[in-house]
């Protein structure tokens, strides 16, 4: 349910700012000046349709997904957490840009998920929803140790991903097990793709 509410809160909000022009986007000196609402309307605003849309799927499917394991309230948490203390904590390293999107927010929900699923044999558990988490995360550390930047706030995206980690592992004491088995599963996705390209003669 709160994960759908974001949704449309991140629709509304960028439509009414493309629309009417108006800049609710984050930053060092929004925050320094009284702007303090931007660190909420910083979370749902977005560059354009695409970062919109893309944005909102990768929402979608991992905040419903946490929804399912951990509640509405503690989901909800996680997204403005994440979300706002990435901002905060992004400033040195961002200084004088405009933040906008809910990208390290999401990370959040994503590394809270990753820790916090049942380690069991169910479709929820064995589908690729965990080991995808973590080659999100991969590429995102790859793309920093890189340096590449551009309009993407990687660092960001590993703030709230680091933050998430401390939400997961609190309310998982089996938090260990819960990534010891997606790891596994993530080589069992690994070995079935390099099997199914050998097979179909694309290696």
């Amino acid at each position: 349910m709160i994960t759908n509410l974001l949704i449309v809160l991140s629709f509304a909000f960028s439509l009414y700012a493309w629309i009417t022009q108006n800049n609710l986007a984050f930053s060092e000196y929004a925050l320094l000046h009284g702007g303090y609402y931007t660190l909420l309307t910083g979370l749902f605003v977005h560059a354009n349709p695409v970062h919109l849309v893309g944005n909102m799927l990768f929402l979608y499917v991992f905040g419903n997904s946490l929804e399912d394991e951990v509640g509405d309230s503690r989901t909800g948490v996680v997204f403005f957490t994440g979300g706002v203390i990435s901002f905060i904590l992004s400033i040195p390293f961002y200084p004088g840009a405009q933040m906008v999107g809910a990208s390290a927010a999401i990370f959040s929900v994503m590394a809270v998920l990753l820790l916090t699923r049942s380690p069991k044999f169910s479709f929820s558990f064995i589908s690729p929803t965990g080991p995808l988490i973590i080659v999100f995360f991969i590429f995102n550390i790859i793309a920093i140790s890189n340096g590449e930047g551009g309009n993407v706030a990687y660092l960001s995206h590993a703030i709230g991903f680091i933050i998430g980690l401390f939400f997961g592992a609190r309310w998982n004491k089996k938090w260990k097990k819960s990534l010891l088995f997606t790891l596994a599963l993530l080589a069992i996705y690994m070995l079935l793709y390099n099997y199914l390209r050998t097979q179909l003669g694309l290696s």
